[in-house]
């Protein structure tokens, strides 16, 4: 078989691709189909840490800015993301995948604590390891935490799995006309208010010079596909 074009990467999952067309909660159909995709690329080799978004379960962004405390709607989306990665967990170990969830706030009766050279360990030994909690602080989103986790681990790339195909100029649900970039530089992305991540978390890889590959989840084998490096999506480097 052929080989991964990566050692180590960090995979990102919207809270929102769980949920499928029902648009909220967790969808068990389509997180089996996750959870496959992601087992096909692990059995390539390449040791895979993970970030799973909470926005199927709670927004703390949204709640906030109807009112609620933003400390404490960030906190309540933290836990939302423990929630999916104990979903992701259990769809990935039915389809034979070793794992490990590695919270940023402390529940020892359900998940580990995050502790970087023990998730580094379970890498090398061939265990797929999720990040619950996002960084453990409030104002920080999970792609910010992505960022971070991939940083700390060491991970080659950053893999931001979607809804859409890659980066477009503009929105291509509302706009026939958008284009689609193939390659873009982080400093573009940034000028152009493009919405691929948030901002800190675009500063913070292109500050450490770590790729970032967008990709359309729903389409079966795309994962697979980005970690044997065929050209899908868009790269930001």
């Amino acid at each position: 078989m052929k080989r991964p074009a990566y050692k180590r990467v960090l995979l990102k999952l919207s809270g929102e691709a769980l949920a499928g067309k029902q648009g909220t909660g967790i969808n068990t159909t389509v997180l089996k189909v996750i959870a496959k995709d992601i087992s096909d690329a692990h059995k390539t080799g390449v040791e895979i840490g993970m970030v799973i978004g909470g926005g199927n379960i709670f927004r703390g962004v949204a709640a906030s800015a109807e009112g609620m405390d933003r400390a404490s709607s960030d906190y309540m989306g933290m836990l939302a993301t423990v929630i999916n990665s104990l979903a992701v967990q259990d769809a990935l170990e039915k389809a034979g995948v070793p794992t490990r969830v590695q919270s940023a706030i402390a529940m020892a009766e359900v998940a580990e604590p995050y502790i970087r050279r023990r998730a580094m360990r379970h890498l090398e030994k061939g265990r797929l390891v999720i990040f619950g909690g996002g960084t453990g602080n409030p104002y920080f989103t999970t792609d910010t935490a992505a960022s971070l986790r991939a940083m700390e681990i060491n991970a080659e790339i950053i893999m931001k799995a979607t809804k859409v195909d890659g980066i477009y100029d503009k929105d291509p649900v509302k706009h026939s006309d958008a284009k689609k970039f193939a390659q873009i530089s982080y400093i573009e992305v940034l000028n152009k208010g493009l919405q691929v991540m948030d901002s800190t978390a675009i500063s913070l890889c292109m500050d450490n010079k770590l790729p970032i590959l967008t990709f359309d989840l729903t389409i079966p084998g795309n994962i697979l596909k980005a970690v044997m490096g065929e050209k899908i999506g868009t790269l930001v480097q």
